[in-house]
Order: structure tokens, then sequence, then C-alpha cells
């Protein structure tokens, strides 16, 4: 995928400003992509260059015109065509699991703090994805949790809102995917962390 079109993509749900789309960049697009605001203003440039947005001057209140971009219909093409082509699952090169078999001919303990600080790392993304999510996705719902009807429940349930629009659903279930996985690296890393102590505490 190109920055192209994750530009794209996030212009198609809603147009906005270089700025913005830079601030999108930092809160949800960045589940899966990032860019830097020179990046971003950099493919934009190119992007109007080659027809695929347009852009139109939008008076501010005591400020300057913003320029704002939408998509084009040879950006919606050009999105459309990348949409039906094929993509390779990636392949995962891991630093940090390389280290860990390689611990075996060295002290496996004097891993643990880098592997700590791994950790961290993930901990804090997970805790700004579900806080996006909250932000978000406020109908969302924690699995396992209903209504009820049985003692203490409300016998005048609040209505659940209306489904979300495809494109929120869609947003949302990629949101899902990367909460999935920082937990998925949290849990594979409290057992490095454990498998490390226990073969330093055994030399």
């Amino acid at each position: 995928m190109a920055l192209e079109h994750a530009i794209l993509v996030s212009l198609l749900e809603k147009p906005g400003s270089g700025y913005e789309l830079a601030r999108r960049f930092e809160r949800s697009i960045g589940y899966f992509w990032t860019a830097s605001h020179q990046q971003i203003y950099r493919v934009l440039k190119r992007m109007e260059s080659d027809g695929w947005v347009d852009v139109r001057d939008v008076p501010q209140q005591g400020r300057p015109d913003k320029k704002e971009y939408s998509v084009a219909a040879l950006g919606r093409d050009a999105l459309a065509g990348w949409l039906h082509e094929p993509i390779q699952p990636e392949s995962v090169r891991h630093d940090l699991a390389v280290k860990i078999r390689g611990a075996a001919f060295d002290d496996p303990a004097a891993l643990i703090r880098e592997v700590e600080r791994h950790r961290q790392a993930h901990t804090e993304r997970l805790a700004h994805y579900l806080a996006g999510q909250a932000r978000d996705f406020p109908e969302s719902r924690s699995p396992g949790i209903d209504a009820g009807t049985g003692p203490g429940s409300d016998p005048h349930p609040v209505a659940l809102p209306s489904p979300p629009d495809a494109g929120r659903e869609l947003q949302h279930v990629v949101l899902r995917g990367g909460i999935a996985y920082e937990r998925m690296m949290l849990d594979w890393l409290d057992d490095v962390l454990a498998t490390l102590r226990r073969l330093g505490s055994a030399r």
C-alpha cells in the first residue's frame, strides 16, 4: 500500500485540510499506517497535480482560508483499482524474537530489561487504542455484558443505537484488530519474561 491510498481512504471518509489529515494519521489512521506531516503534504501536492484530489479554499473566521481536499474521480478510480488488486500476506520480521533465541548463547536474564521495555510500549499502545475506541465508538459494548432480565435489571432498558454504517463498521473492525494484536503481544511478552526469569534463576 502506498501513502496515496491511505490518504484517499481518509478523504473519502471526510474531506479535510492537510493539517486535519495529519491529525487523523496521529489518531486513527495511524492504527495501520504512519506518516509525517511533511510526507502527507508532499504526497497531497503530487496527488493534486495528478488530478486525484480536488482542492478548494474554505474561509475561516479571523484566520487565513484553509485548503480543503476531497477525492476527485481519478482518485476514486485509482483507489478502486488498488482495492481489487491482490496483496501478499505480510511476513513478520521480528528483531526481538531473534534476540530471544540468541539469548540461549548468553545470559537469558540479561534480556529481561529489553523485553520489559517492549512490554511497556505495547501497554501504552493498547491504552491508546482503547481510548480511541471509547472516543470514536462509544456505542460499542463489552463482550458478554447484556441488559438481562434478572433481579436488579432495568425493566425499561435504553434502546441500543442503530447499527453503524459500513464506513464506521470497517473503521471499528480495523481498530479491533489493533487491540487484539496488542493484547496478543502482551500475553506473549509475559510468557517470554516468565521464561527468561526461570532460565536466569537456573544458571
